[in-house]
């Protein structure tokens, strides 16, 4: 279950790749943007100021965060990205931190820009540190004795969950788009008690979480702690750096 509250903890950090990303959009008049992936809407909000005149729809798979959505005024539903197609009109589409979790997701965006219409743009954004040493420490714990019977059938992303820019430029290339591909690794200033723990809690851990119990789930972090804190010790002044790269790509259909 995704818990808004949480992922929102971080909002301008979680946020900035947004703006990186819709800022590369073209579109000056589109018909309809659509965000999918819209999380708690705080972001899928922006999409609706910069162009007033667009019908703004919006699917997350999460029935907390679409309430959370909806409570912000957005046209928000229930909904899996596999699932979706675009309607005639529609002119922009949005996929922020959502295709991490949808294996072979390349054949997607293959599928979504073979259905947007002449001049449309498709906008996407990933996570692309699977290799950093937050999601290797959960990934060794969750496979280790203590952990393997109770965790075996979660689903934690590899190294390879993404591509690199190169690639999904190649793919959407071939598909006939004008491509716009890039990667930025964010060195971010993170403050509180154990931030990167509460930063992973809102998002990578929320696998591990579903899947214990109470119990199991405290125990889970209280091995966890100090491992983050040793990957990313506290600063003099009582920050962390938490280094994130992030893939993104942005299309434009011919």
């Amino acid at each position: 279950m995704w818990d808004p509250t949480k992922y929102l903890a971080f909002a301008d950090h979680r946020g900035r790749p947004f703006h990186d990303l819709v800022g590369r959009i073209g579109a000056r008049e589109p018909r309809r943007v659509v965000d999918l992936g819209c999380g708690p809407g705080n972001l899928t909000e922006t999409l609706a100021h910069r162009w007033p005149d667009a019908t703004v729809d919006a699917i997350d798979s999460s029935p907390d965060m679409v309430a959370a959505a909806r409570a912000r005024g957005i046209n928000a539903h229930v909904g899996d990205v596999t699932d979706w197609s675009p309607e005639p009109d529609t002119d922009v589409v949005v996929t922020n931190a959502v295709l991490q979790w949808v294996p072979d997701h390349g054949d997607l965006l293959r599928k979504w820009a073979g259905q947007l219409p002449s001049g449309a743009w498709l906008a996407m954004q990933v996570p692309g540190n699977f290799s950093a040493p937050s999601h290797v420490l959960i990934r060794k714990l969750a496979a280790g004795r203590a952990w393997r019977d109770d965790l075996a059938d979660v689903a934690l992303r590899a190294e390879d969950a993404v591509s690199r820019p190169r690639e999904y430029a190649d793919l959407l290339t071939e598909a006939g788009c004008d491509v716009d591909a890039w990667e930025t690794t964010y060195v971010q200033r993170l403050s509180g008690e154990d931030p990167v723990l509460t930063w992973l809690t809102g998002t990578a851990l929320r696998p591990v979480r579903a899947a214990l119990d109470e119990d199991g789930w405290a125990r889970f972090v209280a091995e966890l702690t100090p491992l983050l804190r040793a990957a990313y010790p506290t600063r003099p002044d009582g920050t962390t750096w938490f280094e994130f790269r992030r893939v993104f790509v942005v299309a434009s259909t011919a």
